[in-house]
């Protein structure tokens, strides 16, 4: 079973986030990812140094041609830029999407603090994608802006978790790696209940692209035929051991190592 999975985002020149870890996550996972680039952007391991967005009609392009042709069995967006964007975006996947599930990484700023997200494109993102969301993977600042709340800890990850799947999503995953503590938690929240994720806390600095190789890794289980929760463990194994066995590279917030296998073994850890 391969799996097909359209990627709108933006392009890593570092190679360890973005598109780049896009593709590589859904390749070691066994699927086939196709991508729609939103922006071009000059980083490394040390931060965002230029944003050059590609032209809306042009990102509509890539999806149609994809969709049209190619066919997707799981749609991720990450990177947006812009309202302009995300509503084009959003009209475009309604519209070609074919109905398959959608994960939602809300990507506002990069791990160096980079802003990667207009001010003014926050409120398309919470009026126009996060309610077409099948998931939702907000981290604690991303979660925090969205739903305008404070989160401090597991607890607020469950209560705030609920007050964006209200916004309209189909389910929420609360990331806890920003909270203290040696114990990461993650926090799945769907109107059926709750289900909490946790493993022990990794230091390293290895952890550039962690948010856009989970949400990728859940949508290749998706598109694989994956219950969601199965696709969440397995997704949370696979950027785990990427962690564990990074290449050391670069200076600041280094790269995963995305080339790794999940055995069946690993991908039924940390539920």
């Amino acid at each position: 079973m391969t799996g097909r999975v359209l990627i709108v985002a933006g392009s890593d020149s570092g190679g360890g986030a973005g598109i780049q870890a896009d593709i590589k996550t859904v390749t070691a996972l066994g699927g086939h990812a196709a991508t729609a680039i939103t922006a071009l952007t000059a980083q490394n391991t040390q931060g965002v140094f230029g944003v050059h967005p590609v032209p809306i009609d042009f990102v509509v392009q890539q999806i149609t041609l994809v969709l049209e042709d190619i066919g997707a069995d799981a749609l991720k967006t990450g990177m947006m830029g812009s309202a302009e964007v995300i509503e084009a975006v959003a009209s475009t996947l309604g519209r070609a999407g074919g109905g398959a599930p959608l994960v939602v990484d809300p990507v506002m700023v990069a791990k160096g603090g980079h802003p990667l997200l207009e001010a003014l494109a926050e409120a398309a993102l919470r009026e126009v994608l996060v309610p077409r969301a099948t998931l939702l993977t907000p981290n604690v600042p991303e979660a925090e802006a969205l739903a305008g709340d404070r989160v401090a800890d597991v607890d607020d990850l469950e209560r705030v978790g609920r007050r964006l799947l209200a916004m309209g999503p189909a389910a929420v995953l609360m990331k806890g790696g920003h909270l203290d503590g040696e114990t990461v938690t993650d926090v799945l929240v769907t109107d059926e209940g709750i289900h909490r994720f946790q493993g022990s806390r990794i230091h390293t600095k290895a952890t550039h692209g962690t948010g856009c190789t989970l949400a990728s890794a859940i949508a290749c289980g998706l598109a694989q035929g994956r219950p969601l929760a199965a696709a969440v463990a397995r997704a949370r194994a696979y950027v785990r051991r990427a962690m564990e066995t990074a290449p050391g590279l670069g200076q600041g917030y280094g790269p995963m190592n995305h080339g790794h296998t999940v055995t069946a073994f690993e991908a039924g850890q940390g539920s």
